[in-house]
């Protein structure tokens, strides 16, 4: 199939056919990776981000999991838009907006303004992924797609395997915001990497102009869902945990905003499936095409990707928090303990494509994720007060080992099937999978690790202020009760011991069901 390409760039033909796609194929692992290393090393950041500014335990929550919201909330809607007016544009455009999102959270002076930038990274890195994945899913066919999937993959994970170590060491030396200015230099880099080596393509024909309307829908149905699931500790599961401003429970409204929300959350979406059908039946273009999941491969390949982001960016948020809230690691020391899971990654997704070629995809992703459940479940049975980040090294590695041999593939997997004139919206579609994994992920497991931190602290210390506190705190007043109350420090290292088990079990849990899911996929010519 010919790819279209813009009329502004007559040598782009050229680096398509020649060499020059394949550099154009890291510099978009390469954006990628960036994206995904600002959505991972939040977790290492956050301990001392909590400190600093003296977050709470729904606002830490929402420092990791806004990014992945606005990501998730809009990848579609930026899919089109990259279809439409060109994909290395759109990649452009979004590496742009990251960066500045970058810089306003190096110089964020509080939680507010934290969580804002972060909401538009989130933003920036939704224009990113979608131009990148259609991209590659347009230029490549046959075993060469096979292969840059592989390449893509191994990229993350080596970009994973440097960028937190990174972020570690500039964190513990110079501030956490030193992280995040990184991406200043990184981002200028990728502009001319892009503008060089990356052909512009785009899909031709304009059917019914742009799905504002899905659009709107889809973004305010999946916030609110995830504004639910962050704030139900904060404001109540049903009835309103406090008397909180702007709220009428003095008035006799005895319930809480969170089932509301939530309800609205649903509606919203419901809405989004009629409209959205609607559009299809009258010929219209639309931002979500329920067609795409009568593809049995795009369809299991999608539910098992959102699964994988649950249990990835769920973990990442608890076991920072575990380690320094148990033993008062640093940022860099953090990092070490986590880098055998970025090793991992690496070394498996460099062979991934290999192990395809003889096995098959859909095998080469369920050893994956049989990897994952396995490493997850040994941490949620084996973590106890005295654990520390070399104890679970063996086991991030094995988890990172299954990561990388299931993400790329899975990705390859889902799409082998899907036309290429809707490539970009199946791209858009599969990484909002992957997103709303992720902030659903961060909410639920980090509502897990939360409110057991509070039940357990109070059952064996018998004191409810302390336990509100190491709940609220997500596990950071420990070093204030070393000072203020030490004979509760014990009882404050067990809660997190046993508050990051209960939560692994969880992601193993649903970990499980993406390996139930990937079960029934089937070796495709890809």
């Amino acid at each position: 199939m010919s790819v279209p390409v813009t009329a502004d760039a007559p040598a782009e033909p050229a680096v398509e056919q020649g060499r020059g796609r394949w550099i154009g194929l890291v510099v978009i692992s390469l954006a990628v990776s960036l994206i995904i290393i600002d959505a991972s090393i939040v977790g290492v950041l956050l301990p001392g981000m909590v400190d600093e500014l003296d977050l709470r335990a729904t606002q830490a929550e929402w420092v990791t999991s806004v990014y992945s919201l606005m990501f998730a909330a809009l990848l579609i809607s930026f899919g089109r838009l990259a279809d439409r007016f060109g994909r290395r544009r759109m990649l452009v455009l979004g590496t742009g907006v990251f960066v500045l999102a970058s810089m306003g959270a190096a110089l964020a002076q509080g939680s507010t303004s934290l969580i804002a930038a972060r909401a538009l990274q989130g933003l920036g890195a939704a224009m990113i992924m979608p131009a990148t994945l259609s991209t590659i899913n347009t230029l490549f066919h046959g075993r060469d797609r096979a292969v840059a999937f592989g390449v893509w993959g191994s990229m993350i994970g080596g970009m994973s395997a440097v960028g937190p170590l990174l972020g570690g060491w500039l964190a513990t030396w110079q501030g956490w915001r030193w992280a995040f200015l990184i991406n200043l230099p990184l981002g200028l880099l990728l502009v001319a990497g892009a503008r060089r080596y990356v052909p512009e393509t785009r899909e031709p024909g304009d059917r019914g102009g742009l799905d504002w309307a899905g659009g709107v829908l889809s973004a305010l149905g999946l916030g609110s869902l995830v504004f639910a699931l962050i704030e139900g500790q904060a404001y109540g599961w049903w009835g309103p945990a406090e008397d909180f401003a702007g709220w009428p429970v003095s008035a006799g409204l005895n319930l809480s905003p969170v089932p509301l929300v939530l309800a609205a959350g649903l509606l919203l979406l419901a809405a989004l499936v009629v409209v959205e059908r609607r559009r299809a039946r009258a010929g219209l273009s639309v931002m979500l095409d329920f067609d795409l999941f009568r593809i049995a491969s795009f369809r299991r390949g999608s539910v098992a990707a959102s699964l994988i982001s649950v249990g990835e960016l769920g973990l990442l948020f608890v076991l920072p928090l575990f380690l320094q809230g148990a033993h008062g690691d640093s940022p860099l020391q953090i990092c070490v303990a986590i880098l055998p899971l970025a090793v991992g990654a690496f070394l498996s997704g460099g062979v991934a494509a290999r192990l395809s070629e003889r096995m098959g995809a859909h095998r080469v992703v369920q050893c994956g994720m049989a990897a994952e459940v396995a490493a997850v479940l040994a941490i949620g049975l084996t973590v106890h007060s005295g654990t520390t980040g070399y104890e679970l090294a063996p086991w991030m590695l094995m988890y990172g080992l299954g990561l990388g041999l299931t993400s790329a593939q899975l990705t390859n997997l889902s799409l082998s099937e899907v036309p290429h004139a809707s490539a970009g919206q199946a791209s858009g579609t599969q990484s909002t999978a992957r997103q709303v994994g992720s902030a659903l992920g961060i909410a639920l497991i980090g509502t897990v690790f939360a409110t057991s931190l509070g039940h357990v602290m109070r059952e064996r210390s018998g004191d409810e202020t302390a336990a509100r506190e190491l709940q609220h705190s997500v596990g950071s007043s420990v070093a204030d009760l070393s000072v203020t109350d030490p004979s509760l420090v014990h009882a404050a290292v067990e809660s997190l011991a046993v508050a990051t088990g209960r939560a692994a079990l969880v992601t193993a849990a649903i970990l499980a069901v993406g390996l139930i899911m990937t079960l029934r996929l089937r070796r495709r010519d890809t």
